[in-house]
């Protein structure tokens, strides 16, 4: 799990569904705008006595002790900064498959020029592929393919971007930057028996067994086959999401205190540098180091509303300039998705819902927090407004900005819930729209999928398009040409349901899913091929399904779906276990037209053993179609998707082989 949950905004529901009132005494948009806008602390000792406060709140539903804090401290401040509204949304558009070169794919995105990272990307020469521990390029242009450089990675797993001759790595570390030992009365370390003396007289916490943290590792990758690691930058907290607009990346992390010295109860922090994430940097190449902390005190934002004692963080990376971070933004709440366009990045964080005293009480409203930052200036990232939706967020799809106002698809009743089940479960499709440091409700629509939760969404212009499913599947058609009263235009009732949604021509979207009984029992993975140019009357115009007790990750993943355009071609990871002796686990291509959907043919990854490791990847460079795997990569002919070459990764040390290794005639790994 990248975060316990339990360490959401605790409080956050309480008072969140109070009617705010201005200064008059009457409630109205103002009163709204003053009551999402998040305050600064103006010093460390304002932070530190807000967090101590609040910790015991937050412990009461995390399974540690319940305390009674002192008398609460006055937390006004004279420096309040509502933030600012910094320029103009870009219009988002349909995004297909983005070309890493004219002939090329890239990496499946949301939107069309805004990377996201993934465990496969290409220049449109090279591959590069995480597998096994390894960075491993790939020459995609040579006659026949071959692996040209393998770099051992410090940190397992991870994902990556790609900008030019620089590339990040975004992984586990394997412990916190720092380990702060338990302070004295100075705030500086003491002995473990003064410690002990002082875990009586003071709170003592231990809701996690270690601070998270992630490094980020920059690799030259300007020669393939001899890639080198440079700089890295390793900060407390776990990655949520980044992403690459132009040459900058935004990596959003969420940061836990550090409540734990190695493993045994510490007190709570007295120095605001347990409270707020530490960065180590590393130069590889001249050996300088430096460790400090993210972010000053009076740059963190806090709701108005107690959201917990997380912080998250932005970092801003200029890839022109590489490692470290040239700016941090942080607000002193959770964050759970991450979606961007050309201009703005946004995070969502489901408000927390404690356990019900009575088991019979029903679910309370639930919210989702969205925090905006502007990200129209290439080297910076600036905190612009906060707002509310009702529900939960599915994740990133539900999220979508056009013409500088954003579009929200949620669902009222919690994913889990201990007590009595919600009456009944709805889905809703809001708009925002920025003003006076506030995201703002501009309209809504509700009664989607009565009883039903959201599975899929897609926004494309002024349309959006919504699953939801519990027997059967109804795709809802929405009109948004006017935000201000987003409306139903259309309702196509179905059995089973599309996870993913992906346009692939004009009115035309294809679904990825699973088909199901009347009774709402999946009966394996499904293709639907939806007319969707008439918003009221939408129409199936062909459907497959893909064996029996069968699945797919781009059903839960975007990044395993690969559509080529020029070619019509669809292609996804499957896996086919439906009791017969010949199970499958490849992908397979499907030939996408104007009214059918026909299988083109079925790629494999051979093993040379019973078990035969699933297809991650979908990648075009020039006429091949290639397939990524743990094992290696193969390239297929993109007509037919015929065998034509096998590129083996490096066996992982201690795996004991399975059909990797190096081909005879490859280079030496430059690891």
């Amino acid at each position: 799990m990248r975060k316990l949950v339990l360490l959401l905004a605790v409080a956050a529901l309480v008072g969140s569904t109070v009617a705010t009132v201005d200064a008059s005494g009457a409630s109205g948009p103002r009163a709204r705008a003053a009551k999402m806008r998040l305050t600064k602390f103006s010093s460390c000792n304002r932070l530190v006595k807000y967090a101590r406060h609040y910790a015991p709140r937050e412990l009461r539903y995390s399974g540690g002790p319940v305390l009674a804090p002192a008398s609460p401290p006055s937390f006004t401040q004279t420096d309040d900064s509502a933030g600012g509204v910094h320029g103009e949304a870009g219009a988002q558009t349909a995004a297909p498959t983005p070309a890493a070169g004219g002939d090329s794919s890239g990496t499946n995105v949301q939107e069309e020029g805004v990377d996201e990272p993934d465990i496969v990307k290409s220049d449109g020469k090279t591959i590069f592929a995480i597998a096994g521990g390894r960075l491993n390029a790939i020459d995609a242009r040579a006659a026949t393919p071959k692996l040209v450089g393998s770099l051992e990675l410090e940190s397992y797993g991870g994902d990556m971007l790609l900008s030019g001759k620089r590339l990040l790595v975004f992984s586990y570390a394997p412990g916190p930057v720092e380990t702060l030992g338990a302070p004295a009365s100075d705030g500086g370390p003491q002995p473990a028996r003064a410690a002990q003396s002082q875990v009586q007289s003071e709170p003592s916490i231990m809701p996690y067994y270690y601070r998270p943290a992630t490094t980020i590792t920059q690799i030259d990758v300007s020669d393939p086959s001899a890639m080198k690691v440079t700089r890295t930058e390793t900060v407390d907290g776990s990655e949520v999401s980044a992403r690459l607009n132009g040459s900058t990346v935004r990596i959003v992390l969420t940061t836990p205190p550090a409540y734990i010295d190695y493993g045994e109860p510490a007190p709570l922090r007295a120095r605001a540098r347990g409270w707020l994430p530490r960065a180590r940097f590393v130069n590889k190449l001249t050996g300088k180091k430096r460790t400090r902390t993210v972010t000053g005190c009076r740059h963190v934002r806090r709701p108005r509303v107690f959201a917990g004692l997380d912080v998250l963080t932005v970092l801003t990376i200029d890839m022109k300039q590489g490692l470290p971070a040239v700016d941090t933004d942080a607000l002193m709440t959770d964050g759970q998705t991450v979606y961007a366009s050309n201009d703005s990045l946004y995070v969502a964080t489901q408000r927390f819902l404690p356990p019900p005293a009575d088991a019979s009480a029903p679910p309370p409203p639930l919210t989702t927090a969205i925090h905006k930052f502007d990200i129209s200036d290439s080297g910076r990232t600036t905190y612009s407004s906060s707002g509310e939706a009702p529900g939960y967020v599915l994740g990133q799809f539900a999220l979508s900005e056009y013409k500088n106002v954003l579009r929200v698809a949620s669902t009222s009743s919690p994913v889990w819930w201990p007590g009595a089940p919600s009456d009944e479960t709805q889905s809703y499709v809001s708009t925002l729209k920025e003003s006076d440091g506030a995201l703002l409700p501009l309209g809504h629509v509700g009664g989607l999928g009565r009883g039903e939760r959201i599975t899929g969404v897609r926004f494309i212009d002024d349309a959006g398009f919504v699953v939801t499913f519990r027997q059967t599947d109804p795709l809802y058609t929405i009109d948004l040409s006017e935000p201000n009263a987003p409306r139903v235009a259309g309702e196509l009732k179905l059995l089973g349901f599309s996870a993913y949604l992906h346009p692939v021509g004009d009115g035309l979207l294809l679904g990825v899913g699973q088909d199901a009984t009347p009774e709402g029992r999946q009966l394996g993975t499904q293709l639907s091929l939806f007319d969707v140019s008439d918003l009221a009357d939408p129409r199936r115009l062909s459907q497959t399904r893909v064996g029996g007790a069968s699945s797919s990750e781009a059903e839960y993943d975007h990044h395993a779906f690969l559509y080529w355009g020029p070619e019509q071609l669809a292609v996804l990871p499957v896996a086919i276990y439906d009791g017969s002796s010949d199970p499958f686990n490849g992908a397979i291509g499907f030939r996408v037209g104007k009214a059918k959907i026909e299988e083109v043919g079925r790629i494999e990854h051979d093993s040379g053993q019973q078990y035969s490791p699933g297809i991650r990847r979908s990648l075009v460079v020039g006429k091949r179609l290639f397939t990524v795997s743990d094992l290696g990569a193969k390239a297929s002919t993109l007509s037919s998707l015929a065998d034509e070459a096998w590129v083996p990764f490096p066996v992982p040390a201690g795996s004991g082989g399975g059909g990797g290794g190096a081909q005879p005639d490859s280079p030496p790994p430059s690891g």
